[in-house]
């Protein structure tokens, strides 16, 4: 709903549930093309509409009728189908933790959702659906609400990051458990990933219940991550995509199918196409064994190598990264990511490796896909005292103040961190902590701004002085496939003009796709002499293939490469570090670099892959 609500031209400052009542008629066209595409279920437009949420636009004491008006909406477009549509009441979170860990208390969260769900249940609701829940507990308590104002089936659907937890660490054999004795009749999985992660939660939930249990699933993923272009949100999954996911979505026992952020009527229609092709010719649901990916999420490999004594890291003149780029030599740098625990051993343990194989500088995220990790300065800070190789931190915006910006500045130049790549950061809707803000007072080109015109100049942005001169080196993103060579070509020009050192590019699958973006760089904007460190990502499986090609935004996987991973069977690993091997010879000429991404964090295989380099 507010995917297609945004398509329309309503902006992100109004109430999309507000339009129930001011532009009803735009609400009603949303449900009436989904209708037409096939769906059997239309969820009203009251996702945040419980007096809480509704507070933020001044509209909290119309709670009731905003409700109302949604349910009569989607009754109209449901009566104009030729078939049998249900009209399901839409409740989700509160948006507020519940105490002790938050502010609202079990008692006021108990008196919000009841007049919510009294109101959808009294308008005609056929079913209700409590969708995108990360707190187990508040949705516990938004059942048993329900169950004590009327006998309507209930769908509960949590939301769980990558790594299959929710933010509360609950896995999804516990939510099945503990969402049934509630009083749930269909358990499942919503919003925060793409279709691949829902996957793998319903195949969890399929393995853990009994076989004789009469408990439903329900599959709803985003059409991928989204990528905020302007005032839009763009998720990258196609409908044809969801089709394929939807036969695995039944073939691993979900019965009832959809789509959260960014799914559209043709998503739903091939999600149609998918259920009757599965109706006229059932698939026998299969366990987990077998469908699952063969990568561990969770693993590491780590090649033991006992931890050096601490090594305090002596800071030069500048940043070795820019003295190599200087003197034109190639550097190998590799993404490393700071870990969910209160110590760095295992990060120290791979950089001493990716250090031995011959990795010139190491890259340490912060906050990757808006997943809770250690700070990345803390990560970066024992990363170069073990192993005495230098770091490049990642600096996003998204989340940080200008006051807090500028403290970090400070904070990472005193402890000899003084490359930065500066980078927006991931949607906090998608990562671990999906009600956290986004908000920020700067933007990366700014923020390149800041650091070069001003912190290395001895000032904050104020204009005050520092006492002395910062000397950061400062990197940017950059992306040599994009869907836009314009926009992404004046927008490099923008973060050059504002001092940019180098730039590390997203990862390239497609050669010729960015050697033309170069030639057009050249040709509106004269030589491009930004070094760029171009990324590199190591396929492991078909399956990884086609995620990224249609999860993930910014990612262009041609159709070849995806055919070859799929061709060599249980091979992919050694085949994707082949396909990486290619890639990188043929970007030669228009890299000052390489940046290593691994996937699923299998640093073993960037190491010998930096190995293989040296002895080219």
């Amino acid at each position: 709903m507010g995917t297609m609500l945004n398509a329309k031209g309503v902006g992100f400052e109004r109430s999309f549930e507000g339009l129930n009542l001011t532009a009803p008629e735009l609400v009603l066209a949303v449900h009436q093309a989904f209708v037409a595409a096939g769906a059997d279920i239309v969820e009203t437009n009251t996702f945040s509409a419980t007096s809480i949420h509704l507070d933020r636009w001044g509209l909290a004491d119309r709670t009731v009728d905003v409700n109302a008006a949604a349910v009569k909406l989607a009754r109209q477009a449901a009566r104009q189908s030729k078939g049998d549509v249900f009209v399901a009441g839409s409740v989700g979170p509160t948006g507020m933790r519940l105490a002790p860990l938050g502010p609202l208390s079990a008692s006021d969260a108990r008196t919000v959702f009841a007049q919510q769900i009294t109101t959808l249940a009294d308008a005609g609701v056929d079913l209700l659906v409590f969708e995108t829940f990360a707190d187990l507990v508040e949705l516990e308590t938004a059942i048993e609400v329900a169950r004590s104002i009327c006998a309507l089936p209930i769908i509960a659907s949590m939301s769980f990051t990558r790594d299959v937890r929710t933010i509360a660490d609950v896995v999804p054999e516990v939510a099945l458990e503990r969402l049934q004795m509630a009083g749930a009749n269909v358990v499942g999985a919503n919003c925060s990933t793409g279709p691949r992660g829902v996957y793998e939660v319903i195949l969890r939930y399929n393995n853990s219940s009994p076989a004789d249990s009469s408990l439903g699933f329900s599959a709803m993923p985003n059409a991928g991550y989204p990528e905020a272009r302007g005032e839009r949100l763009y998720y990258p999954a196609p409908p044809d995509y969801f089709h394929g996911y939807a036969h695995q979505f039944l073939g691993a026992g979900a019965r009832i199918i959809g789509g959260c952020c960014g799914t559209t009527p043709d998503h739903i229609a091939g999600v149609r196409r998918a259920v009757d092709e599965f109706i006229a010719k059932p698939v026998r649901p299969v366990g987990l064994v077998g469908l699952v990916d063969s990568i561990d999420h969770r693993s590491v490999t780590v090649r033991e190598r006992a931890v050096d004594a601490p090594i305090r890291v002596t800071q030069q003149s500048e940043p070795t990264i820019a003295t190599m780029l200087r003197a034109g030599r190639f550097v190998t740098t590799v993404e490393m990511e700071p870990p969910k625990r209160p110590d760095t051993i295992e990060l120290e343990r791979n950089a001493l490796m990716l250090r031995d194989a011959g990795a010139t500088t190491l890259n340490i995220s912060d906050t990757p896909m808006a997943r809770m990790r250690m700070t990345g300065l803390a990560a970066a800070v024992n990363v170069q005292r073990t192993t005495g190789i230098e770091t490049v931190l990642h600096f996003p915006v998204r989340g940080r103040n200008l006051l807090r910006v500028q403290g970090d500045l400070l904070a990472a130049h005193a402890l000899d961190v003084r490359t930065l790549f500066v980078t927006m950061g991931d949607l906090a809707s998608i990562g671990d902590y999906p009600q956290a803000f986004d908000h920020h007072d700067i933007v990366p080109t700014g923020l390149v701004k800041l650091v070069k015109q001003q912190f290395n100049e001895g000032v904050d942005s104020a204009g005050t002085s520092l006492g002395q001169a910062c000397s950061f080196v400062v990197g940017v993103a950059a992306n040599l496939t994009p869907t836009d060579f314009d926009a992404e070509a004046k927008l490099l020009r923008k973060k050059i003009d504002f001092g940019a050192d180098f730039a590390l590019t997203q990862p390239v699958f497609d050669p010729e796709r960015a050697h033309a973006f170069v030639a057009h760089y050249k040709n509106n904007y004269g030589d491009l002499s930004l070094p760029f460190l171009v990324g590199v990502l190591p396929l492991a499986s078909v399956k990884h293939a086609v995620f990224l090609k249609n999860e993930v935004p910014g990612m262009s996987v041609p159709d070849h490469l995806v055919d070859r991973m799929g061709s060599v069977g249980d091979q992919g690993r050694a085949e994707g570090a082949r396909i990486a091997h290619e890639l990188l010879d043929s970007i030669k000429d228009i890299a000052s670099g390489v940046y290593f991404i691994p996937a699923f964090r299998r640093y073993d295989v960037i190491a010998d892959l930096i190995a293989a380099l040296g002895s080219d």
